[in-house]
Parts: structure tokens; C-alpha cells; sequence
């Protein structure tokens, strides 16, 4: 099926959507930093460049957008319906480059933490949140006789 926007029109929309400080980032960011965690932001020197890096920790997150990182058995991940092959190619793709850089970070010995848009809706906000703070600070015991 064809897309149904012109080509201007899609490039538009897409020019629109953002790779950084998306809302999902930045409420885990505001969450942890009110929480006496200080971090950096989008390293490029880390493969995969992680939205929220602890050096002091030794523990990088991604905050993954459910769709554009094609989360398994999601309601807010939905193939569409126009352009269809090429989406799911374009899916993949983020997928097997995930999968890439969690795999040299683990091989450096950082902790990986991916944190998943819907697991930040109300319903599940304050859990989520906790958790991380929790694998945060059990990080940096695991990495104390390091």
C-alpha cells in the first residue's frame, strides 16, 4: 500500500519527531535526578549512544519509544499499514542496532537498563521509576569489589 501523505508531507512529520529529551527521557531524568542522581546525556562515544549514562555507577539507560523500537506484544507498537515493508525494515534495523549496542556495553561491563515508553504511563510510572532507582543503586554494589 501506498503512503497516504505526499512526500512533502511525510518528510514534514518526520522532521518532527525527536531522537532526544523526549518526554518518556525526561521524566525518568527528572525522577532520578530529584532522587540525587547526577548523570550525562547522550554520549556518542558509547555505542548506541544511551540516553542517560552513570559513570560513578557504571550503568547506562536507553528509554525506548515502544514503537520505534519495536516492543514485542505492546498495544503502542503497531506496524502501519502503508509502507508497511519498508517499517518493518526500518524496525528491525533499530531492533539488531540495539541488540548491538547492549552487547559491547555488557562486553565493557556496564550495566544495561532499558526502560520501555509505556512502562512510564500513570498505571505503571511509580513502580518503573522505583525499580530503576533500585537497579541504580544496586549497580554500584556490584561494582564495589570490581
Amino acid at each position: 500500500m501506498a503512503d497516504v501523505h505526499s512526500k512533502e508531507v511525510r518528510s514534514y512529520n518526520m522532521s518532527r519527531i525527536k531522537g532526544k529529551n523526549t518526554k518518556p527521557e525526561l521524566v525518568v531524568r527528572k525522577y532520578l535526578f530529584g532522587q540525587g542522581f547526577r548523570y550525562r546525556l547522550h554520549d556518542k562515544r558509547f555505542p548506541g549512544k544511551p540516553d542517560i549514562i552513570f559513570p560513578k555507577y557504571k550503568t547506562v539507560i536507553f528509554v525506548h519509544g515502544c514503537f520505534w523500537h519495536g516492543h514485542k506484544n505492546c498495544k503502542y507498537f503497531v506496524l502501519p499499514k502503508s509502507n508497511s515493508d519498508w517499517w518493518a525494515l526500518k524496525i528491525e534495523r533499530n531492533i539488531s542496532n540495539d541488540l548491538i549496542a547492549v552487547r559491547k556495553l555488557k562486553g565493557a561491563g556496564w550495566n544495561i537498563i532499558v526502560v520501555w515508553e509505556c512502562e512510564l504511563k500513570s498505571t505503571f510510572k511509580e513502580e518503573t521509576l522505583k525499580k530503576i532507582s533500585q537497579e541504580i543503586r544496586g549497580s554500584e554494589k556490584n561494582n564495589f569489589f570490581c
